[in-house]
C-alpha cells in the first residue's frame, strides 16, 4: 500500500497534468460584464438554495434598498466581516451598479420552507405580518413591506422568499446592534418590542409561504409609514 506522503505526489501530479484541459476550457478573456463581476456574490446570492440557508434572496430586491445595504455594510453599520471585505474599497457608484443588475433579476421561487411549529404559534405569526399588535406599538409587516410582501421601491425590502433562519438572524442583530440603520432606526425599535416567540412566529409563517406569482416591489405605499425610518424617508 502507497504511503500517505506518495499517495499526495500523486494527487499533485494528476492535478499538474489536467491543467492544460482546465485552461481549454476556460476563455483567454474572461468578458467584461456585471454577471462576471459579482461572479462572488451569486455564490451566495441569487441561486437556489436549500431551505435552511442563512443568506437573504437578493434578485428582484428594490435597487435602493440593495444598495444601502451595501453602503452599510461597507460603513460599518452592518457587521458581516465577508460583505465588508468584499466592499470595502468600492465606490457608490459601483455599489449602485451592483445593486441595479440584482434589482433587474428575477429568479424562480425558493421552496417553501416545513415548519413544525404550532398552529397557535403560525397564527400569532400571521397576525404580527398582517395586523401588528398596537399593545405592544408593532405596526403590521405589510404596513411598510407592502401588501404582498415583495417590498417598495425604491427602497423598501421584500420579505416574502426570505430564508427563516436569516429572519432569525436579522431580528437578532437589530436587537444586539450588530445591524443599524440611519436614524431613526425603525426596524431596531421594532425588534426590541418584540419578543423572541414573535420573532421565531413572524419567521415560520414568513417561511411556509409561497413566493407570490408577480414577486415585483409595489411601486408606491401609503405615507406617512407607520414608524420613521431613516433609510425609508417620506
Amino acid at each position: 500500500m502507497p504511503s500517505t506522503a506518495s499517495t499526495a505526489r500523486i494527487a499533485v501530479l494528476l492535478f499538474i497534468g489536467a491543467l492544460p484541459a482546465l485552461a481549454a476550457d476556460r476563455p483567454a478573456v474572461l468578458p467584461d460584464t456585471m454577471a462576471q463581476r459579482v461572479i462572488a456574490c451569486t455564490s451566495c446570492h441569487a441561486k437556489d438554495q436549500g431551505t435552511d440557508a442563512f443568506f437573504p434572496r437578493i434578485s428582484g430586491k428594490p435597487a435602493g434598498y440593495l444598495y444601502n445595504q451595501l453602503i452599510n455594510f461597507r460603513e460599518g453599520r452592518r457587521q458581516y466581516p465577508l460583505m465588508t471585505y468584499m466592499v470595502d474599497y468600492l465606490p457608490d457608484a459601483y455599489l449602485r451598479e451592483i445593486a441595479e443588475h440584482f434589482a433587474a433579476q428575477h429568479l424562480p421561487a425558493p421552496p417553501i420552507q416545513p415548519t413544525a411549529v404550532s398552529q397557535a404559534v403560525l397564527e400569532r405569526g400571521k397576525q404580527l405580518v398582517l395586523q401588528g399588535d398596537a399593545a405592544i406599538k408593532v405596526p403590521a409587516c405589510i404596513a411598510c413591506h407592502g401588501e404582498k410582501l415583495t417590498g417598495v421601491a425604491p427602497a423598501i425590502p421584500g420579505l416574502a422568499g426570505l430564508p427563516r433562519d436569516y429572519v432569525n438572524a436579522q431580528f437578532g442583530a437589530w436587537r444586539n446592534k450588530a445591524r443599524r440603520a440611519h436614524a431613526p432606526d425603525c426596524m431596531a425599535d421594532i425588534a426590541n418590542r418584540l419578543s423572541l416567540a414573535d420573532v421565531a412566529a413572524i419567521s415560520s409563517w414568513l417561511g411556509a409561504r409561497a413566493l407570490p406569482a408577480d414577486p415585483a416591489p409595489a411601486a408606491a405605499i401609503a405615507r406617512p409609514l407607520p414608524l420613521a425610518c431613516g433609510s425609508a424617508p417620506d
